[in-house]
């Protein structure tokens, strides 16, 4: 049987000022849908101004919520396909 290879890219997109980061991910699926997520930083006025740290927090964030979201939408299609309730595991 001949195996299909499947691959997700994934865009993460930053904005920043002087104080907080925000990162805004998208997934797009192979059925034409998509899913984003997004995730926020703060920068502690006495810490130094490190734009890279702050990405990362924020990038990790989104990428953490848009991971959970695609868990929910395949569990919803596994509860909507099989007609019972399907548990996650988190």
């Amino acid at each position: 049987m001949l195996q299909t290879a499947v691959g997700w890219h994934v865009e993460l997109e930053f904005e920043e000022d002087t104080h907080r980061t925000r990162a805004a991910a998208l997934v797009r699926l192979a059925d034409g849908s998509e899913v984003r997520a997004h995730g926020y930083a703060s920068r502690h006025p006495a810490d130094s101004n490190q734009a890279r740290v702050g990405e990362e927090i924020a990038g990790a964030r989104a990428l953490n919520e848009l991971a959970m979201k695609l868990l929910t939408k395949a569990h919803d299609e596994i509860d909507e396909a099989s007609g019972r309730t399907s548990h996650p595991l988190t």
